[in-house]
């Protein structure tokens, strides 16, 4: 068996080297459609990782007007914070409104001197809620709508809630990034199905350039494996070779894609690849030698009657 073994690695190793053109073929679409299914790996850990960031900063925030009374402003947090929902509560006064703003515009000199002709503040205190999920921000604003349709006409608290405004963000960046994985879902589909094509074709050449010997060995009383062993063994070298391949084109572009993202996603794409590079080239090769297998077992059975 061992040496049944060496002789179906040697004829396998045999066979790749001589169909060098059609077999490199083969690893380069097998190598884009590699490269595509790290890139979109890659991609998705980055609009995961930015979605949840922005998560992290949404929140619902409740503008009092600013004749407000402070203890109804009082109340109305503590009865939010008793909310299963809500993580956090933040109360910003009246006077920290206005620093904030005048810091905000103070290189607007409209502003800043229409501020001081009203010689008093007009800014009103407000609340930040923030939730764990974003899908419990709709419990929490039907709450608000419902201590606002309580309130006094003649002495209003709550002026006004932007929770819309934020749902609506957090629904368009969703659907983005649903567009994108969806997009990148397609390419990697179709590359795929290319790979496994042309596999197919260059176990199928490769069967037919070899139709002599595999006559020859039929003669000579060869088993169903040793005939079959060599063409398999080149469809998983096929894989290994371009898993590897996807994985050296990825990493100067990932080098050079870390500073970017971690200045603007801040998540740094280069650490995750390379904490995560174990698990990435377990998926890349692994990926193409079940790409080459499959392949070549597709091409045998079809046209390899043995």
């Amino acid at each position: 068996m061992w040496t049944a073994f060496k002789r179906i690695v040697k004829a396998g190793f045999t066979g790749f080297w001589r169909n060098a053109f059609v077999s490199a073929a083969a690893i380069f679409v097998m190598t884009v459609a590699l490269f595509v299914i790290g890139s979109t790996l890659m991609i998705d850990t980055l609009l995961k990782v930015s979605l949840q960031n922005i998560q992290q900063k949404v929140d619902i925030n409740v503008y009092f007007v600013p004749t407000a009374d402070q203890a109804a402003i009082d109340q109305l947090q503590v009865s939010l914070e008793a909310l299963p929902d809500v993580v956090e509560v933040l109360y910003t006064s009246r006077d920290q409104a206005l620093e904030e703003f005048s810091i905000r515009h103070r290189n607007d000199k409209t502003i800043m001197q229409g501020l001081e002709e009203l010689g008093e503040n007009p800014l009103g205190a407000s609340l930040s809620i923030r939730a764990a999920e974003t899908s419990q921000y709709e419990g929490i604003a039907a709450f608000l709508d419902q201590q606002q349709a309580q309130e006094d006409p003649r002495s209003p608290l709550i002026g006004e809630i932007n929770f819309l405004k934020n749902r609506e963000a957090i629904d368009r960046l969703t659907s983005i990034i649903a567009a994108v994985e969806n997009a990148s879902y397609i390419t990697l589909t179709v590359l795929i199905l290319a790979s496994v094509l042309i596999t197919f074709n260059t176990i199928r050449l490769a069967i037919y350039t070899s139709r002599e010997e595999i006559s020859v060995m039929r003669l000579v009383g060869a088993s169903n494996t040793f005939i079959r062993g060599p063409f398999v063994l080149q469809g998983i070298m096929y894989g290994v070779v371009a898993g590897i391949l996807a994985l050296l084109i990825m990493y100067p572009l990932i080098v050079w894609l870390g500073p970017a993202t971690e200045s603007f996603f801040q998540f740094n794409i280069f650490t995750h690849f390379v904490t995560e590079f174990g698990t990435l080239s377990l998926t890349l090769v692994g990926t193409g030698i079940v790409l080459g297998m499959v392949s070549s077992v597709l091409a045998i059975t079809r046209y390899l009657r043995v």
